[in-house]
């Protein structure tokens, strides 16, 4: 059963605006401040305080990736691309630099809402995703260094399953988890210290 998606509040939220000066820009600016949202418009950089910001907006047609001081699709907020010309170019350049959302120019009555909701949505679960992954990555980056701790241990003729015991019994007389007590050994065994080094 899918989660249930939080309608969030933008009252007094903050958006920033990346794009050359534009009538369908202005319109934006206004529809944005209608929703509660504070609203800077900036080219051709985005400023440093644009981290803090709660949603970008940014033009597909003349951006660059150097307008943003994060690397591409690492943004810390959700991202909505303007997109004007659809070539294959400009709009695998918007995905590129993390798009959660699309308002197809020029800008209609209608839109601006779904996309801040939109983007959201995809924000979170972008994260969320990321987190996941992060975690994953430090899991195996562990596992493997208990195995190297088992094969480490097992070099003076223990078997595989004799020093996972024996890892396992140092983890709990050092009171610390496996996987600290496996990097420790291999700490000590890089530094040829010896295993009551452990304090």
């Amino acid at each position: 059963m899918a989660g249930r998606f939080n309608i969030p509040n933008f009252e007094k939220a903050n958006a920033v605006i990346l794009h050359p000066a534009h009538p369908t820009i202005a319109l934006l600016e206004r529809q944005l401040k209608g929703i509660g949202l504070n609203v800077t418009v900036v080219w051709p950089d985005l400023p440093a305080t644009a981290v803090t910001a709660d949603v970008v907006f940014y033009d597909t047609d003349h951006g660059y990736d150097a307008q943003f001081p994060w690397n591409p699709g690492e943004a810390p907020m959700p991202m909505i691309a303007l997109v004007g010309s659809e070539a294959p170019g400009r709009i695998e350049w918007a995905s590129r630099m993390g798009a959660d959302a699309l308002l197809v120019k020029p800008l209609g009555a209608a839109g601006v809402f779904s996309s801040l909701l939109m983007s959201r949505q995809s924000f979170e679960v972008r994260r969320g995703l990321g987190a996941e992954i992060d975690d994953l990555r430090r899991r195996l980056s562990a596992r493997q260094t208990v195995v190297q701790a088992v094969l480490h241990l097992s070099q003076d003729g223990k078997s595989q399953d004799e020093a996972y015991d024996m890892l396992r019994q140092l983890a709990m007389a050092w009171r610390v988890t496996m996987e600290e007590a496996a990097d420790q050994i291999m700490s000590n065994a890089q530094d040829g210290g010896h295993l009551r080094d452990y304090q």
